[in-house]
């Protein structure tokens, strides 16, 4: 069931709701190099899906590689990354990357979020990496 999530930076520089339905979607943790200093919880939405309540000015953009259109959004005031925008044709086309640590949830709601893991340190994202891993994720 689709439900409407509010979520944000920790300074509230950045709010904003998303419509996600976990049943549908689940979440991912990704081991390429980012992802995993991040520690990366994240679900994907359609553009659609995704509202920013707060200006775009407090937003700064990390870019790993040139090549991918994947945007790093962080908060310039606390460095919190609640989101990140891309475009990836293998994966689907544009998207926005939920922080699920950003997200208004309880220990419960949190606790029943399946995870898929994904093999980003050798740019195959449809494949899950050993378990060994993703212990560190």
């Amino acid at each position: 069931m689709r439900k409407t999530y509010h979520g944000g930076c920790h300074c509230s520089a950045i709010k904003y709701e998303v419509d996600i339905d976990f049943n549908e979607h689940g979440t991912s943790k990704c081991n390429c190099t980012l992802c995993a200093k991040l520690r990366w919880w994240t679900t994907m939405v359609k553009p659609p899906a995704f509202r920013l309540l707060t200006s775009e000015d407090a937003l700064s953009d990390y870019r790993v590689q040139q090549e991918v259109e994947v945007h790093n959004l962080f908060c310039k005031n606390c460095g919190i990354h609640a989101f990140h925008r891309g475009n990836v044709p293998q994966i689907g086309g544009e998207f926005v990357g939920i922080n699920i640590a950003c997200l208004e949830m309880t220990p419960k709601e949190f606790g029943g979020l399946r995870v898929k893991y994904q093999d980003g340190r050798n740019d195959s994202w449809w494949n899950e990496p050993s378990l060994e891993e993703t212990k560190h994720l």
